[in-house]
């Protein structure tokens, strides 16, 4: 049961600031995106497929891939507009039975977790991971009025990676395709198991994620990820 991961690093990364997208920028001396590669290459994943920028594929073969030896990577390909065509072209690029979809700015997975969830997948067929919300949440009108206070106790805050078996959520984006060029009304979808959740009737698994397992999105985010980098160096970890 081949496993393949699909690492997202096709974002701009607005927020970040600057000319240089937030997967490239540096971080303790060494791109953002490095640290991605770098814990699923030597993870149970069979192969890896890079999902860049378009126009970025070849800065990513030369500067990171070959640069940093990631041999692993067997495709790069060019991301779409949205995030639902990037994992899309990602998909198609992928040779295994399951896959694994990660945000390449998440820099801090751990690889007990990434072997964790292969497991989980090759049981369940569609996992995520995440973590226990630890603010109270409030659902909130346009108008500024709180409509109610879900129980904090049922909320997660989702991370990558997710996994699914590649079949079933190859389904759920064509089915999602699908409604789009029927002219239907389809969500905003900001996370893969939304797919599975809407598209099909397969239940999706959570497991416990990782607080550290950041998205490197804002400056401070970089500023944090190199406190963490300091702390593994000096042996400090959780």
């Amino acid at each position: 049961m081949s496993v393949s991961a699909i690492i997202l690093a096709g974002g701009r990364g607005l927020r970040m600031g600057g000319d240089v997208p937030k997967q490239y920028r540096l971080m303790a001396g060494l791109p953002v995106l490095y640290y991605s590669l770098r814990a699923f290459s030597v993870s149970g994943v069979d192969e890896i497929v890079l999902v860049c920028g378009a126009g970025d594929e070849d800065y990513c073969r030369s500067e990171i891939v070959e640069k940093f030896h990631f041999f692993r990577v067997s495709a790069i390909v060019a991301g779409g507009s949205e995030r639902v065509e990037s994992v899309y072209n990602g998909l198609t690029a992928a040779g295994g039975e399951y896959v694994l979809i990660h945000d390449g700015a998440r820099a801090f997975i751990r690889n007990s977790l990434i072997d964790e969830i292969i497991n989980e997948v090759k049981v369940h067929d569609a996992v995520i991971t995440a973590v226990p919300c630890s603010d109270t949440i409030k659902r909130v009108s346009d108008d500024g009025v709180i409509l109610d206070t879900p129980m904090r106790e049922e909320l997660y805050a989702v991370q990558t990676p997710q996994a699914f078996r590649r079949d079933l959520i190859m389904d759920c984006y064509e089915a999602y395709h699908a409604a789009v060029k029927g002219g239907g009304s389809v969500p905003a979808i900001t996370d893969d198991s939304m797919l599975v959740e809407r598209y099909s009737d397969h239940p999706v698994r959570m497991i416990r994620g990782d607080r550290s397992n950041i998205k490197i999105t804002t400056p401070e985010d970089l500023e944090y990820g190199e406190f963490l980098l300091r702390g593994e160096q000096s042996g400090i970890t959780d």
